[in-house]
């Protein structure tokens, strides 16, 4: 398993846009790729578990991956985050 810890950076934190590139890029994974933010974790795969956390500007969420290519969807995931200027 893999995992990261990020800071949201973007003022209007992971709103539709946001979470619609995250979605993206994790769908492209066998891995079982979980975004978890105040002890509640979802399928990053699944564009409404994403938008149901209401993730604000300041907040620390974690991306986690289990499987045959988690560190790539790791990787692939953190390239969007950074590049999108959403989290650090």
């Amino acid at each position: 398993m893999m995992e990261k810890n990020y800071k949201v950076i973007s003022n209007s934190g992971l709103h539709a846009r946001p979470a619609t590139l995250l979605v993206h890029a994790a769908g492209g994974f066998e891995a079982d790729i979980q975004l978890e933010y105040h002890g509640k974790s979802v399928n990053l795969k699944s564009i409404m578990g994403v938008m149901s956390l209401g993730i604000p500007e300041g907040s620390d969420i974690k991306i986690t991956a289990n499987g045959a290519d988690a560190q790539k969807a790791i990787t692939k995931i953190d390239e969007v985050l950074k590049k999108e200027g959403l989290a650090e």
